[in-house]
This record gives structure tokens, sequence and C-alpha cells, in this order.
């Protein structure tokens, strides 16, 4: 049955500005040039300041403390102090407006702007494009070459089977042929440089360097690589040495050369070509940390931000219709220019803030781990978890979390990412709480200390490290190993 009845619910709801906000905080130095772009092409009210280079205007690295006495107040919910609608005087005259209101320049005269020279070159595909027409092949011969090569991954090898490669090209390119001309064509192609190109698995791979090697400069040797690779590839991946000593009536010393020369070997032949002629990619960091002498300097990075402001046209407009009668028609005109005037300056204010957020909480982190940021010791890194940052700077945990991700410091030592700090803590039996960070890099001098004839086990490092003072489960150091990308004992010991 039907029926009314009152109920009274207290909800806590995202203002749009905020909701802006932590989509802005998630965004790293290289993401918020795009995000700004795109900004100043959805809205028409917002646009780039191009002729303002006046140093009243210009923000410094650290943010400007006429605006923000305390990077405290930075908190997500002063969004909610804010008025919903606008006073439309504060976009008429931009005079009379501070600038940090209508404009934001996140970087200042100081800062060098340096350019980074990409170098160019030919790419791994092209250059295989380039033996394949050296070649004298027929015409579909060399669409076939040609297909082949576009299906040959960043790795060098090639995925795809010759029978699909034969229904690829008939229901594609409309070639008809045949598994023996492809199998034809790819083996011309694996005798491009360089070696090892083509190979469908990496067994493949090797033999065919293997191969090519015996060609150029037979050897005892290298025959019985090319046995040992062919004939007990599973066991030379797993090192079960004396399994393939046995079967194979080998020394040592014998099994020892052979597998010095498949060292020598490339088990991802695309990789070869110089880092030049491949894309670059470049981790620009957000903050940057410098040490002037024995003192630790933070800086907001500027690169590639950029001044905004409200448009001069749509403040004009504004301002021609405040105060008027209006039609239907104008009255959706005016409608229409406020939006976009309140967008944009939500837009200009979430930046100034985002700036704000991100330099308290990159200060607060450097003061909590100030010893380590000063000598790049892992072992002075102090257990620190989100919530230890957010209760120093007064925000929630969520918003330390959307600062941390995805974004770099550049230290005297390395650029590092932010979540790197953070570390869950742990008792040594002494009584003194570590990083598990400092646990690892324990882990990882032992395991480089160890001889890799005899590698540790887990059960062993375990034992270390209590000797060292950590007393933590076996399961734990097997979890930590895996973390560092260590594998097990076994496939780390070496004749």
């Amino acid at each position: 049955m039907l029926n009314q009845r009152l109920q009274q619910k207290l909800l806590q709801k995202l203002s749009p500005q905020q909701i802006l906000l932590m989509k802005l905080l998630q965004i790293p130095t290289v993401g918020l040039e795009q995000r700004i772009k795109q900004e100043i092409e959805d809205n028409p009210a917002l646009e780039v300041d191009a002729n303002d280079t006046s140093d009243d205007d210009q923000f410094d690295d650290e943010p400007d403390s006429d605006t923000k006495d305390d990077f405290g107040d930075t908190e997500l919910d002063d969004f909610k102090s804010k008025d919903d609608e606008f006073d439309f005087n504060d976009y008429i005259n931009e005079d009379d407006v501070p600038s940090y209101k209508l404009k934001t320049n996140n970087y200042s005269s100081d800062d060098e702007r340096r350019e980074i020279p990409y170098a160019s070159g030919t790419s791994f595909h092209e250059n295989l494009l380039a033996q394949l027409n050296m070649r004298n092949l027929k015409e579909q011969e060399t669409y076939i070459g040609e297909y082949i090569i576009g299906n040959i991954d960043d790795s060098g090898y090639l995925q795809r089977s010759t029978d699909a490669i034969v229904d690829d090209l008939a229901f594609t390119q409309n070639i008809m042929t045949s598994k023996e001309e492809v199998d034809y064509v790819l083996e011309i192609i694996q005798q491009f440089d360089p070696s090892g190109v083509g190979a469908s698995d990496l067994k493949d791979c090797l033999l065919i360097q293997i191969n090519r090697r015996l060609q150029e400069t037979p050897s005892t040797t290298l025959e019985l690589s090319k046995r040992i690779i062919g004939r007990y590839f599973n066991d030379f991946t797993k090192k079960h040495y004396q399994k393939i000593m046995k079967r194979m009536d080998i020394t040592e010393e014998q099994l020892k050369q052979a597998m010095d020369e498949i060292l020598k070997l490339n088990p991802k032949p695309g990789n070869s070509l110089s880092e030049t002629t491949k894309e670059n990619h470049y981790i620009i960091p957000d903050f940057t940390i410098t040490n002037n002498g024995d003192k630790l300097e933070l800086s907001l990075n500027s690169w590639n931000n950029t001044e905004l402001k409200i448009s001069n046209t749509y403040s004009n407009m504004l301002e021609s219709v405040v105060g008027q009668k209006k039609t239907k028609k104008q009255r959706e005109a005016f409608s229409f220019i406020k939006q976009k005037v309140d967008s944009a300056k939500w837009f200009i204010d979430a930046i100034q803030q985002r700036q704000n957020t991100l330099y308290s909480t990159m200060k607060a982190i450097m003061d909590y781990q100030y010893e380590y940021l000063l000598t790049g010791d892992d072992t002075k890194l102090k257990p620190m978890i989100l919530k230890d940052i957010a209760e120093k700077v007064n925000l929630d945990i969520s918003t330390i979390s959307r600062v941390a991700n995805s974004k770099y410091v550049q230290t005297p030592f390395g650029t590092l990412l932010i979540k790197s700090f953070f570390s869950e803590s742990m008792q040594k039996d002494d009584g003194e709480t570590v990083s598990t960070r400092e646990i690892k890099t324990i882990l990882k001098e032992i395991i480089d200390a160890e001889s890799k004839e005899k590698p540790f086990t887990d059960e062993y490092l375990t034992t270390k490290l209590k000797e060292k003072g950590y007393p933590i489960a076996r399961r734990t150091v097997a979890k930590y190993r895996e973390q560092l990308k260590i594998p097990v004992a076994r496939l780390r010991k070496e004749l």
C-alpha cells in the first residue's frame, strides 16, 4: 500500500568545484598541460594570457603567501565556504580584481626553461623494410614480406603462424599465396639484421643466432651450444645443469664454455637498436628538492604550465548586459556567458588550489623524511603511511593518495616516485621501529654478496636477517624477494 511520509536525511555531496580539484590533483605535470588545453577548447571564456609577463602576475615556485598563509587551509572542504553564485563585478573590471583570482602562472622568472633535443633515426621496422627492399624479390613476395614485418613485435618476434598469415593475406590483402611461399619469405627475413629477428619464440631466436655464428666461425663449442638449445632447452631455462651434463656426457668445463656462448646471444633482437632510434620517454618531475649546504629546499616544477585568465571578450559581453532588461534570447545568452565565466573561474582557482595542496603535501613529506632525502640512504627512510602526512597538513587521506599517485620528485640522488616514500613499519629485536624498505635493502645486499655457485635459499635468508635483528618469517622474505624481482635460489645459480 502506498503512503506518504516525511523523512529527514543527512547527506554529504561533493560540489562541482571539489570534483574538479580532486581530478586535477591526480594529474601529473605532463598531463596537466593537456588538461589545460582541453579546458581552453571546451570553454571559450578561458584563454591563455600570452601578453602578461609582469612579475606581479607570476607565481613563484612556492605559492604566494598573500593568497595562502597556511597550507593547512588547502582542504577540499574550503570550496564549501565559497558562495554558489559569484558577483559579476568580479569579472567586469580586470584591473580592480587581484590577479590571483583571474589568472595563474605556475613558473617564475627565475626558472630555467630547458629544452630536450630529440635524436632522429631509423626505427626497427623501417630498418627491416629497407633490408627487404634491397632483396631481388617478386612483387607478391615483397607484399608478403611487408606484411610479415608489420606483424613482428618490438622485441623482434613473429607471434603469428604462417598458416594464419596465409589466411590474413587472402582476406585482408586479397593476395592468394601458400604456406611454402610465406615460409620462403620468412626465411629471408630471418637472415636480416639484427640476428634472430622473425623468430617464433625464444628457442627459435637463439637457434637462428647460433646457426649464423656457425656459418661465420664454426667451432665445437657453438655446436655444443646448439645441441643444448635444440634438445635440452627446458632443462637449460630451469638451470638443471647436472641433468644436462649427464645426458650429454660432457664435463662442467665444456658446459660452462657453451653457456658463455649462449649468454652472448640476444634474447630480444628488436631491442638491439640504439635507443636514439626508438621513442624516448622522459619523466618530468613535479617537484625538485635541492641540497643547499645541508639544507633541503623544495620547489614546484613549472615546466609546461600556462598562464590563464578570463577572456576580455566575455567580460565585456557580461558587462554590457548587467542591469538591463533582457528578452528571452538575451537571458539565454546571459545564462550561457555566466556559466562559462563561472566555469573558467572555478578552473583557475582549482589550478591554484592544486598548486597549494601539492606544495604543502610534498613539504610535509620532505620534513618527515628529511634525513633520508639529505643522504639518500635507504636505511634512513622512516616508516610512513598516508595517515601520517594527512594529519600534518590537515587533509583527507584520499587527497594525500591523489597527490602521491603518479607523481615524481627530483632529488640530489635521482628522480623518485613519491609513492616510494611510503612504507609500512616493523619492529626489530631491540625495539627499534624500521621501514620495510630498509629490510628489502638489507635483503638485496645479502643476495648480492652470496656465492652464485651456491645461492642462499629463502630459509637461509630468513636466518641471516634474524642475525641482523630483523625477525621476519620465510614467507615474508619470499614476498620481499619477489617485490625486488629477484628469482629463487635455483634460478640464481651460475656455473
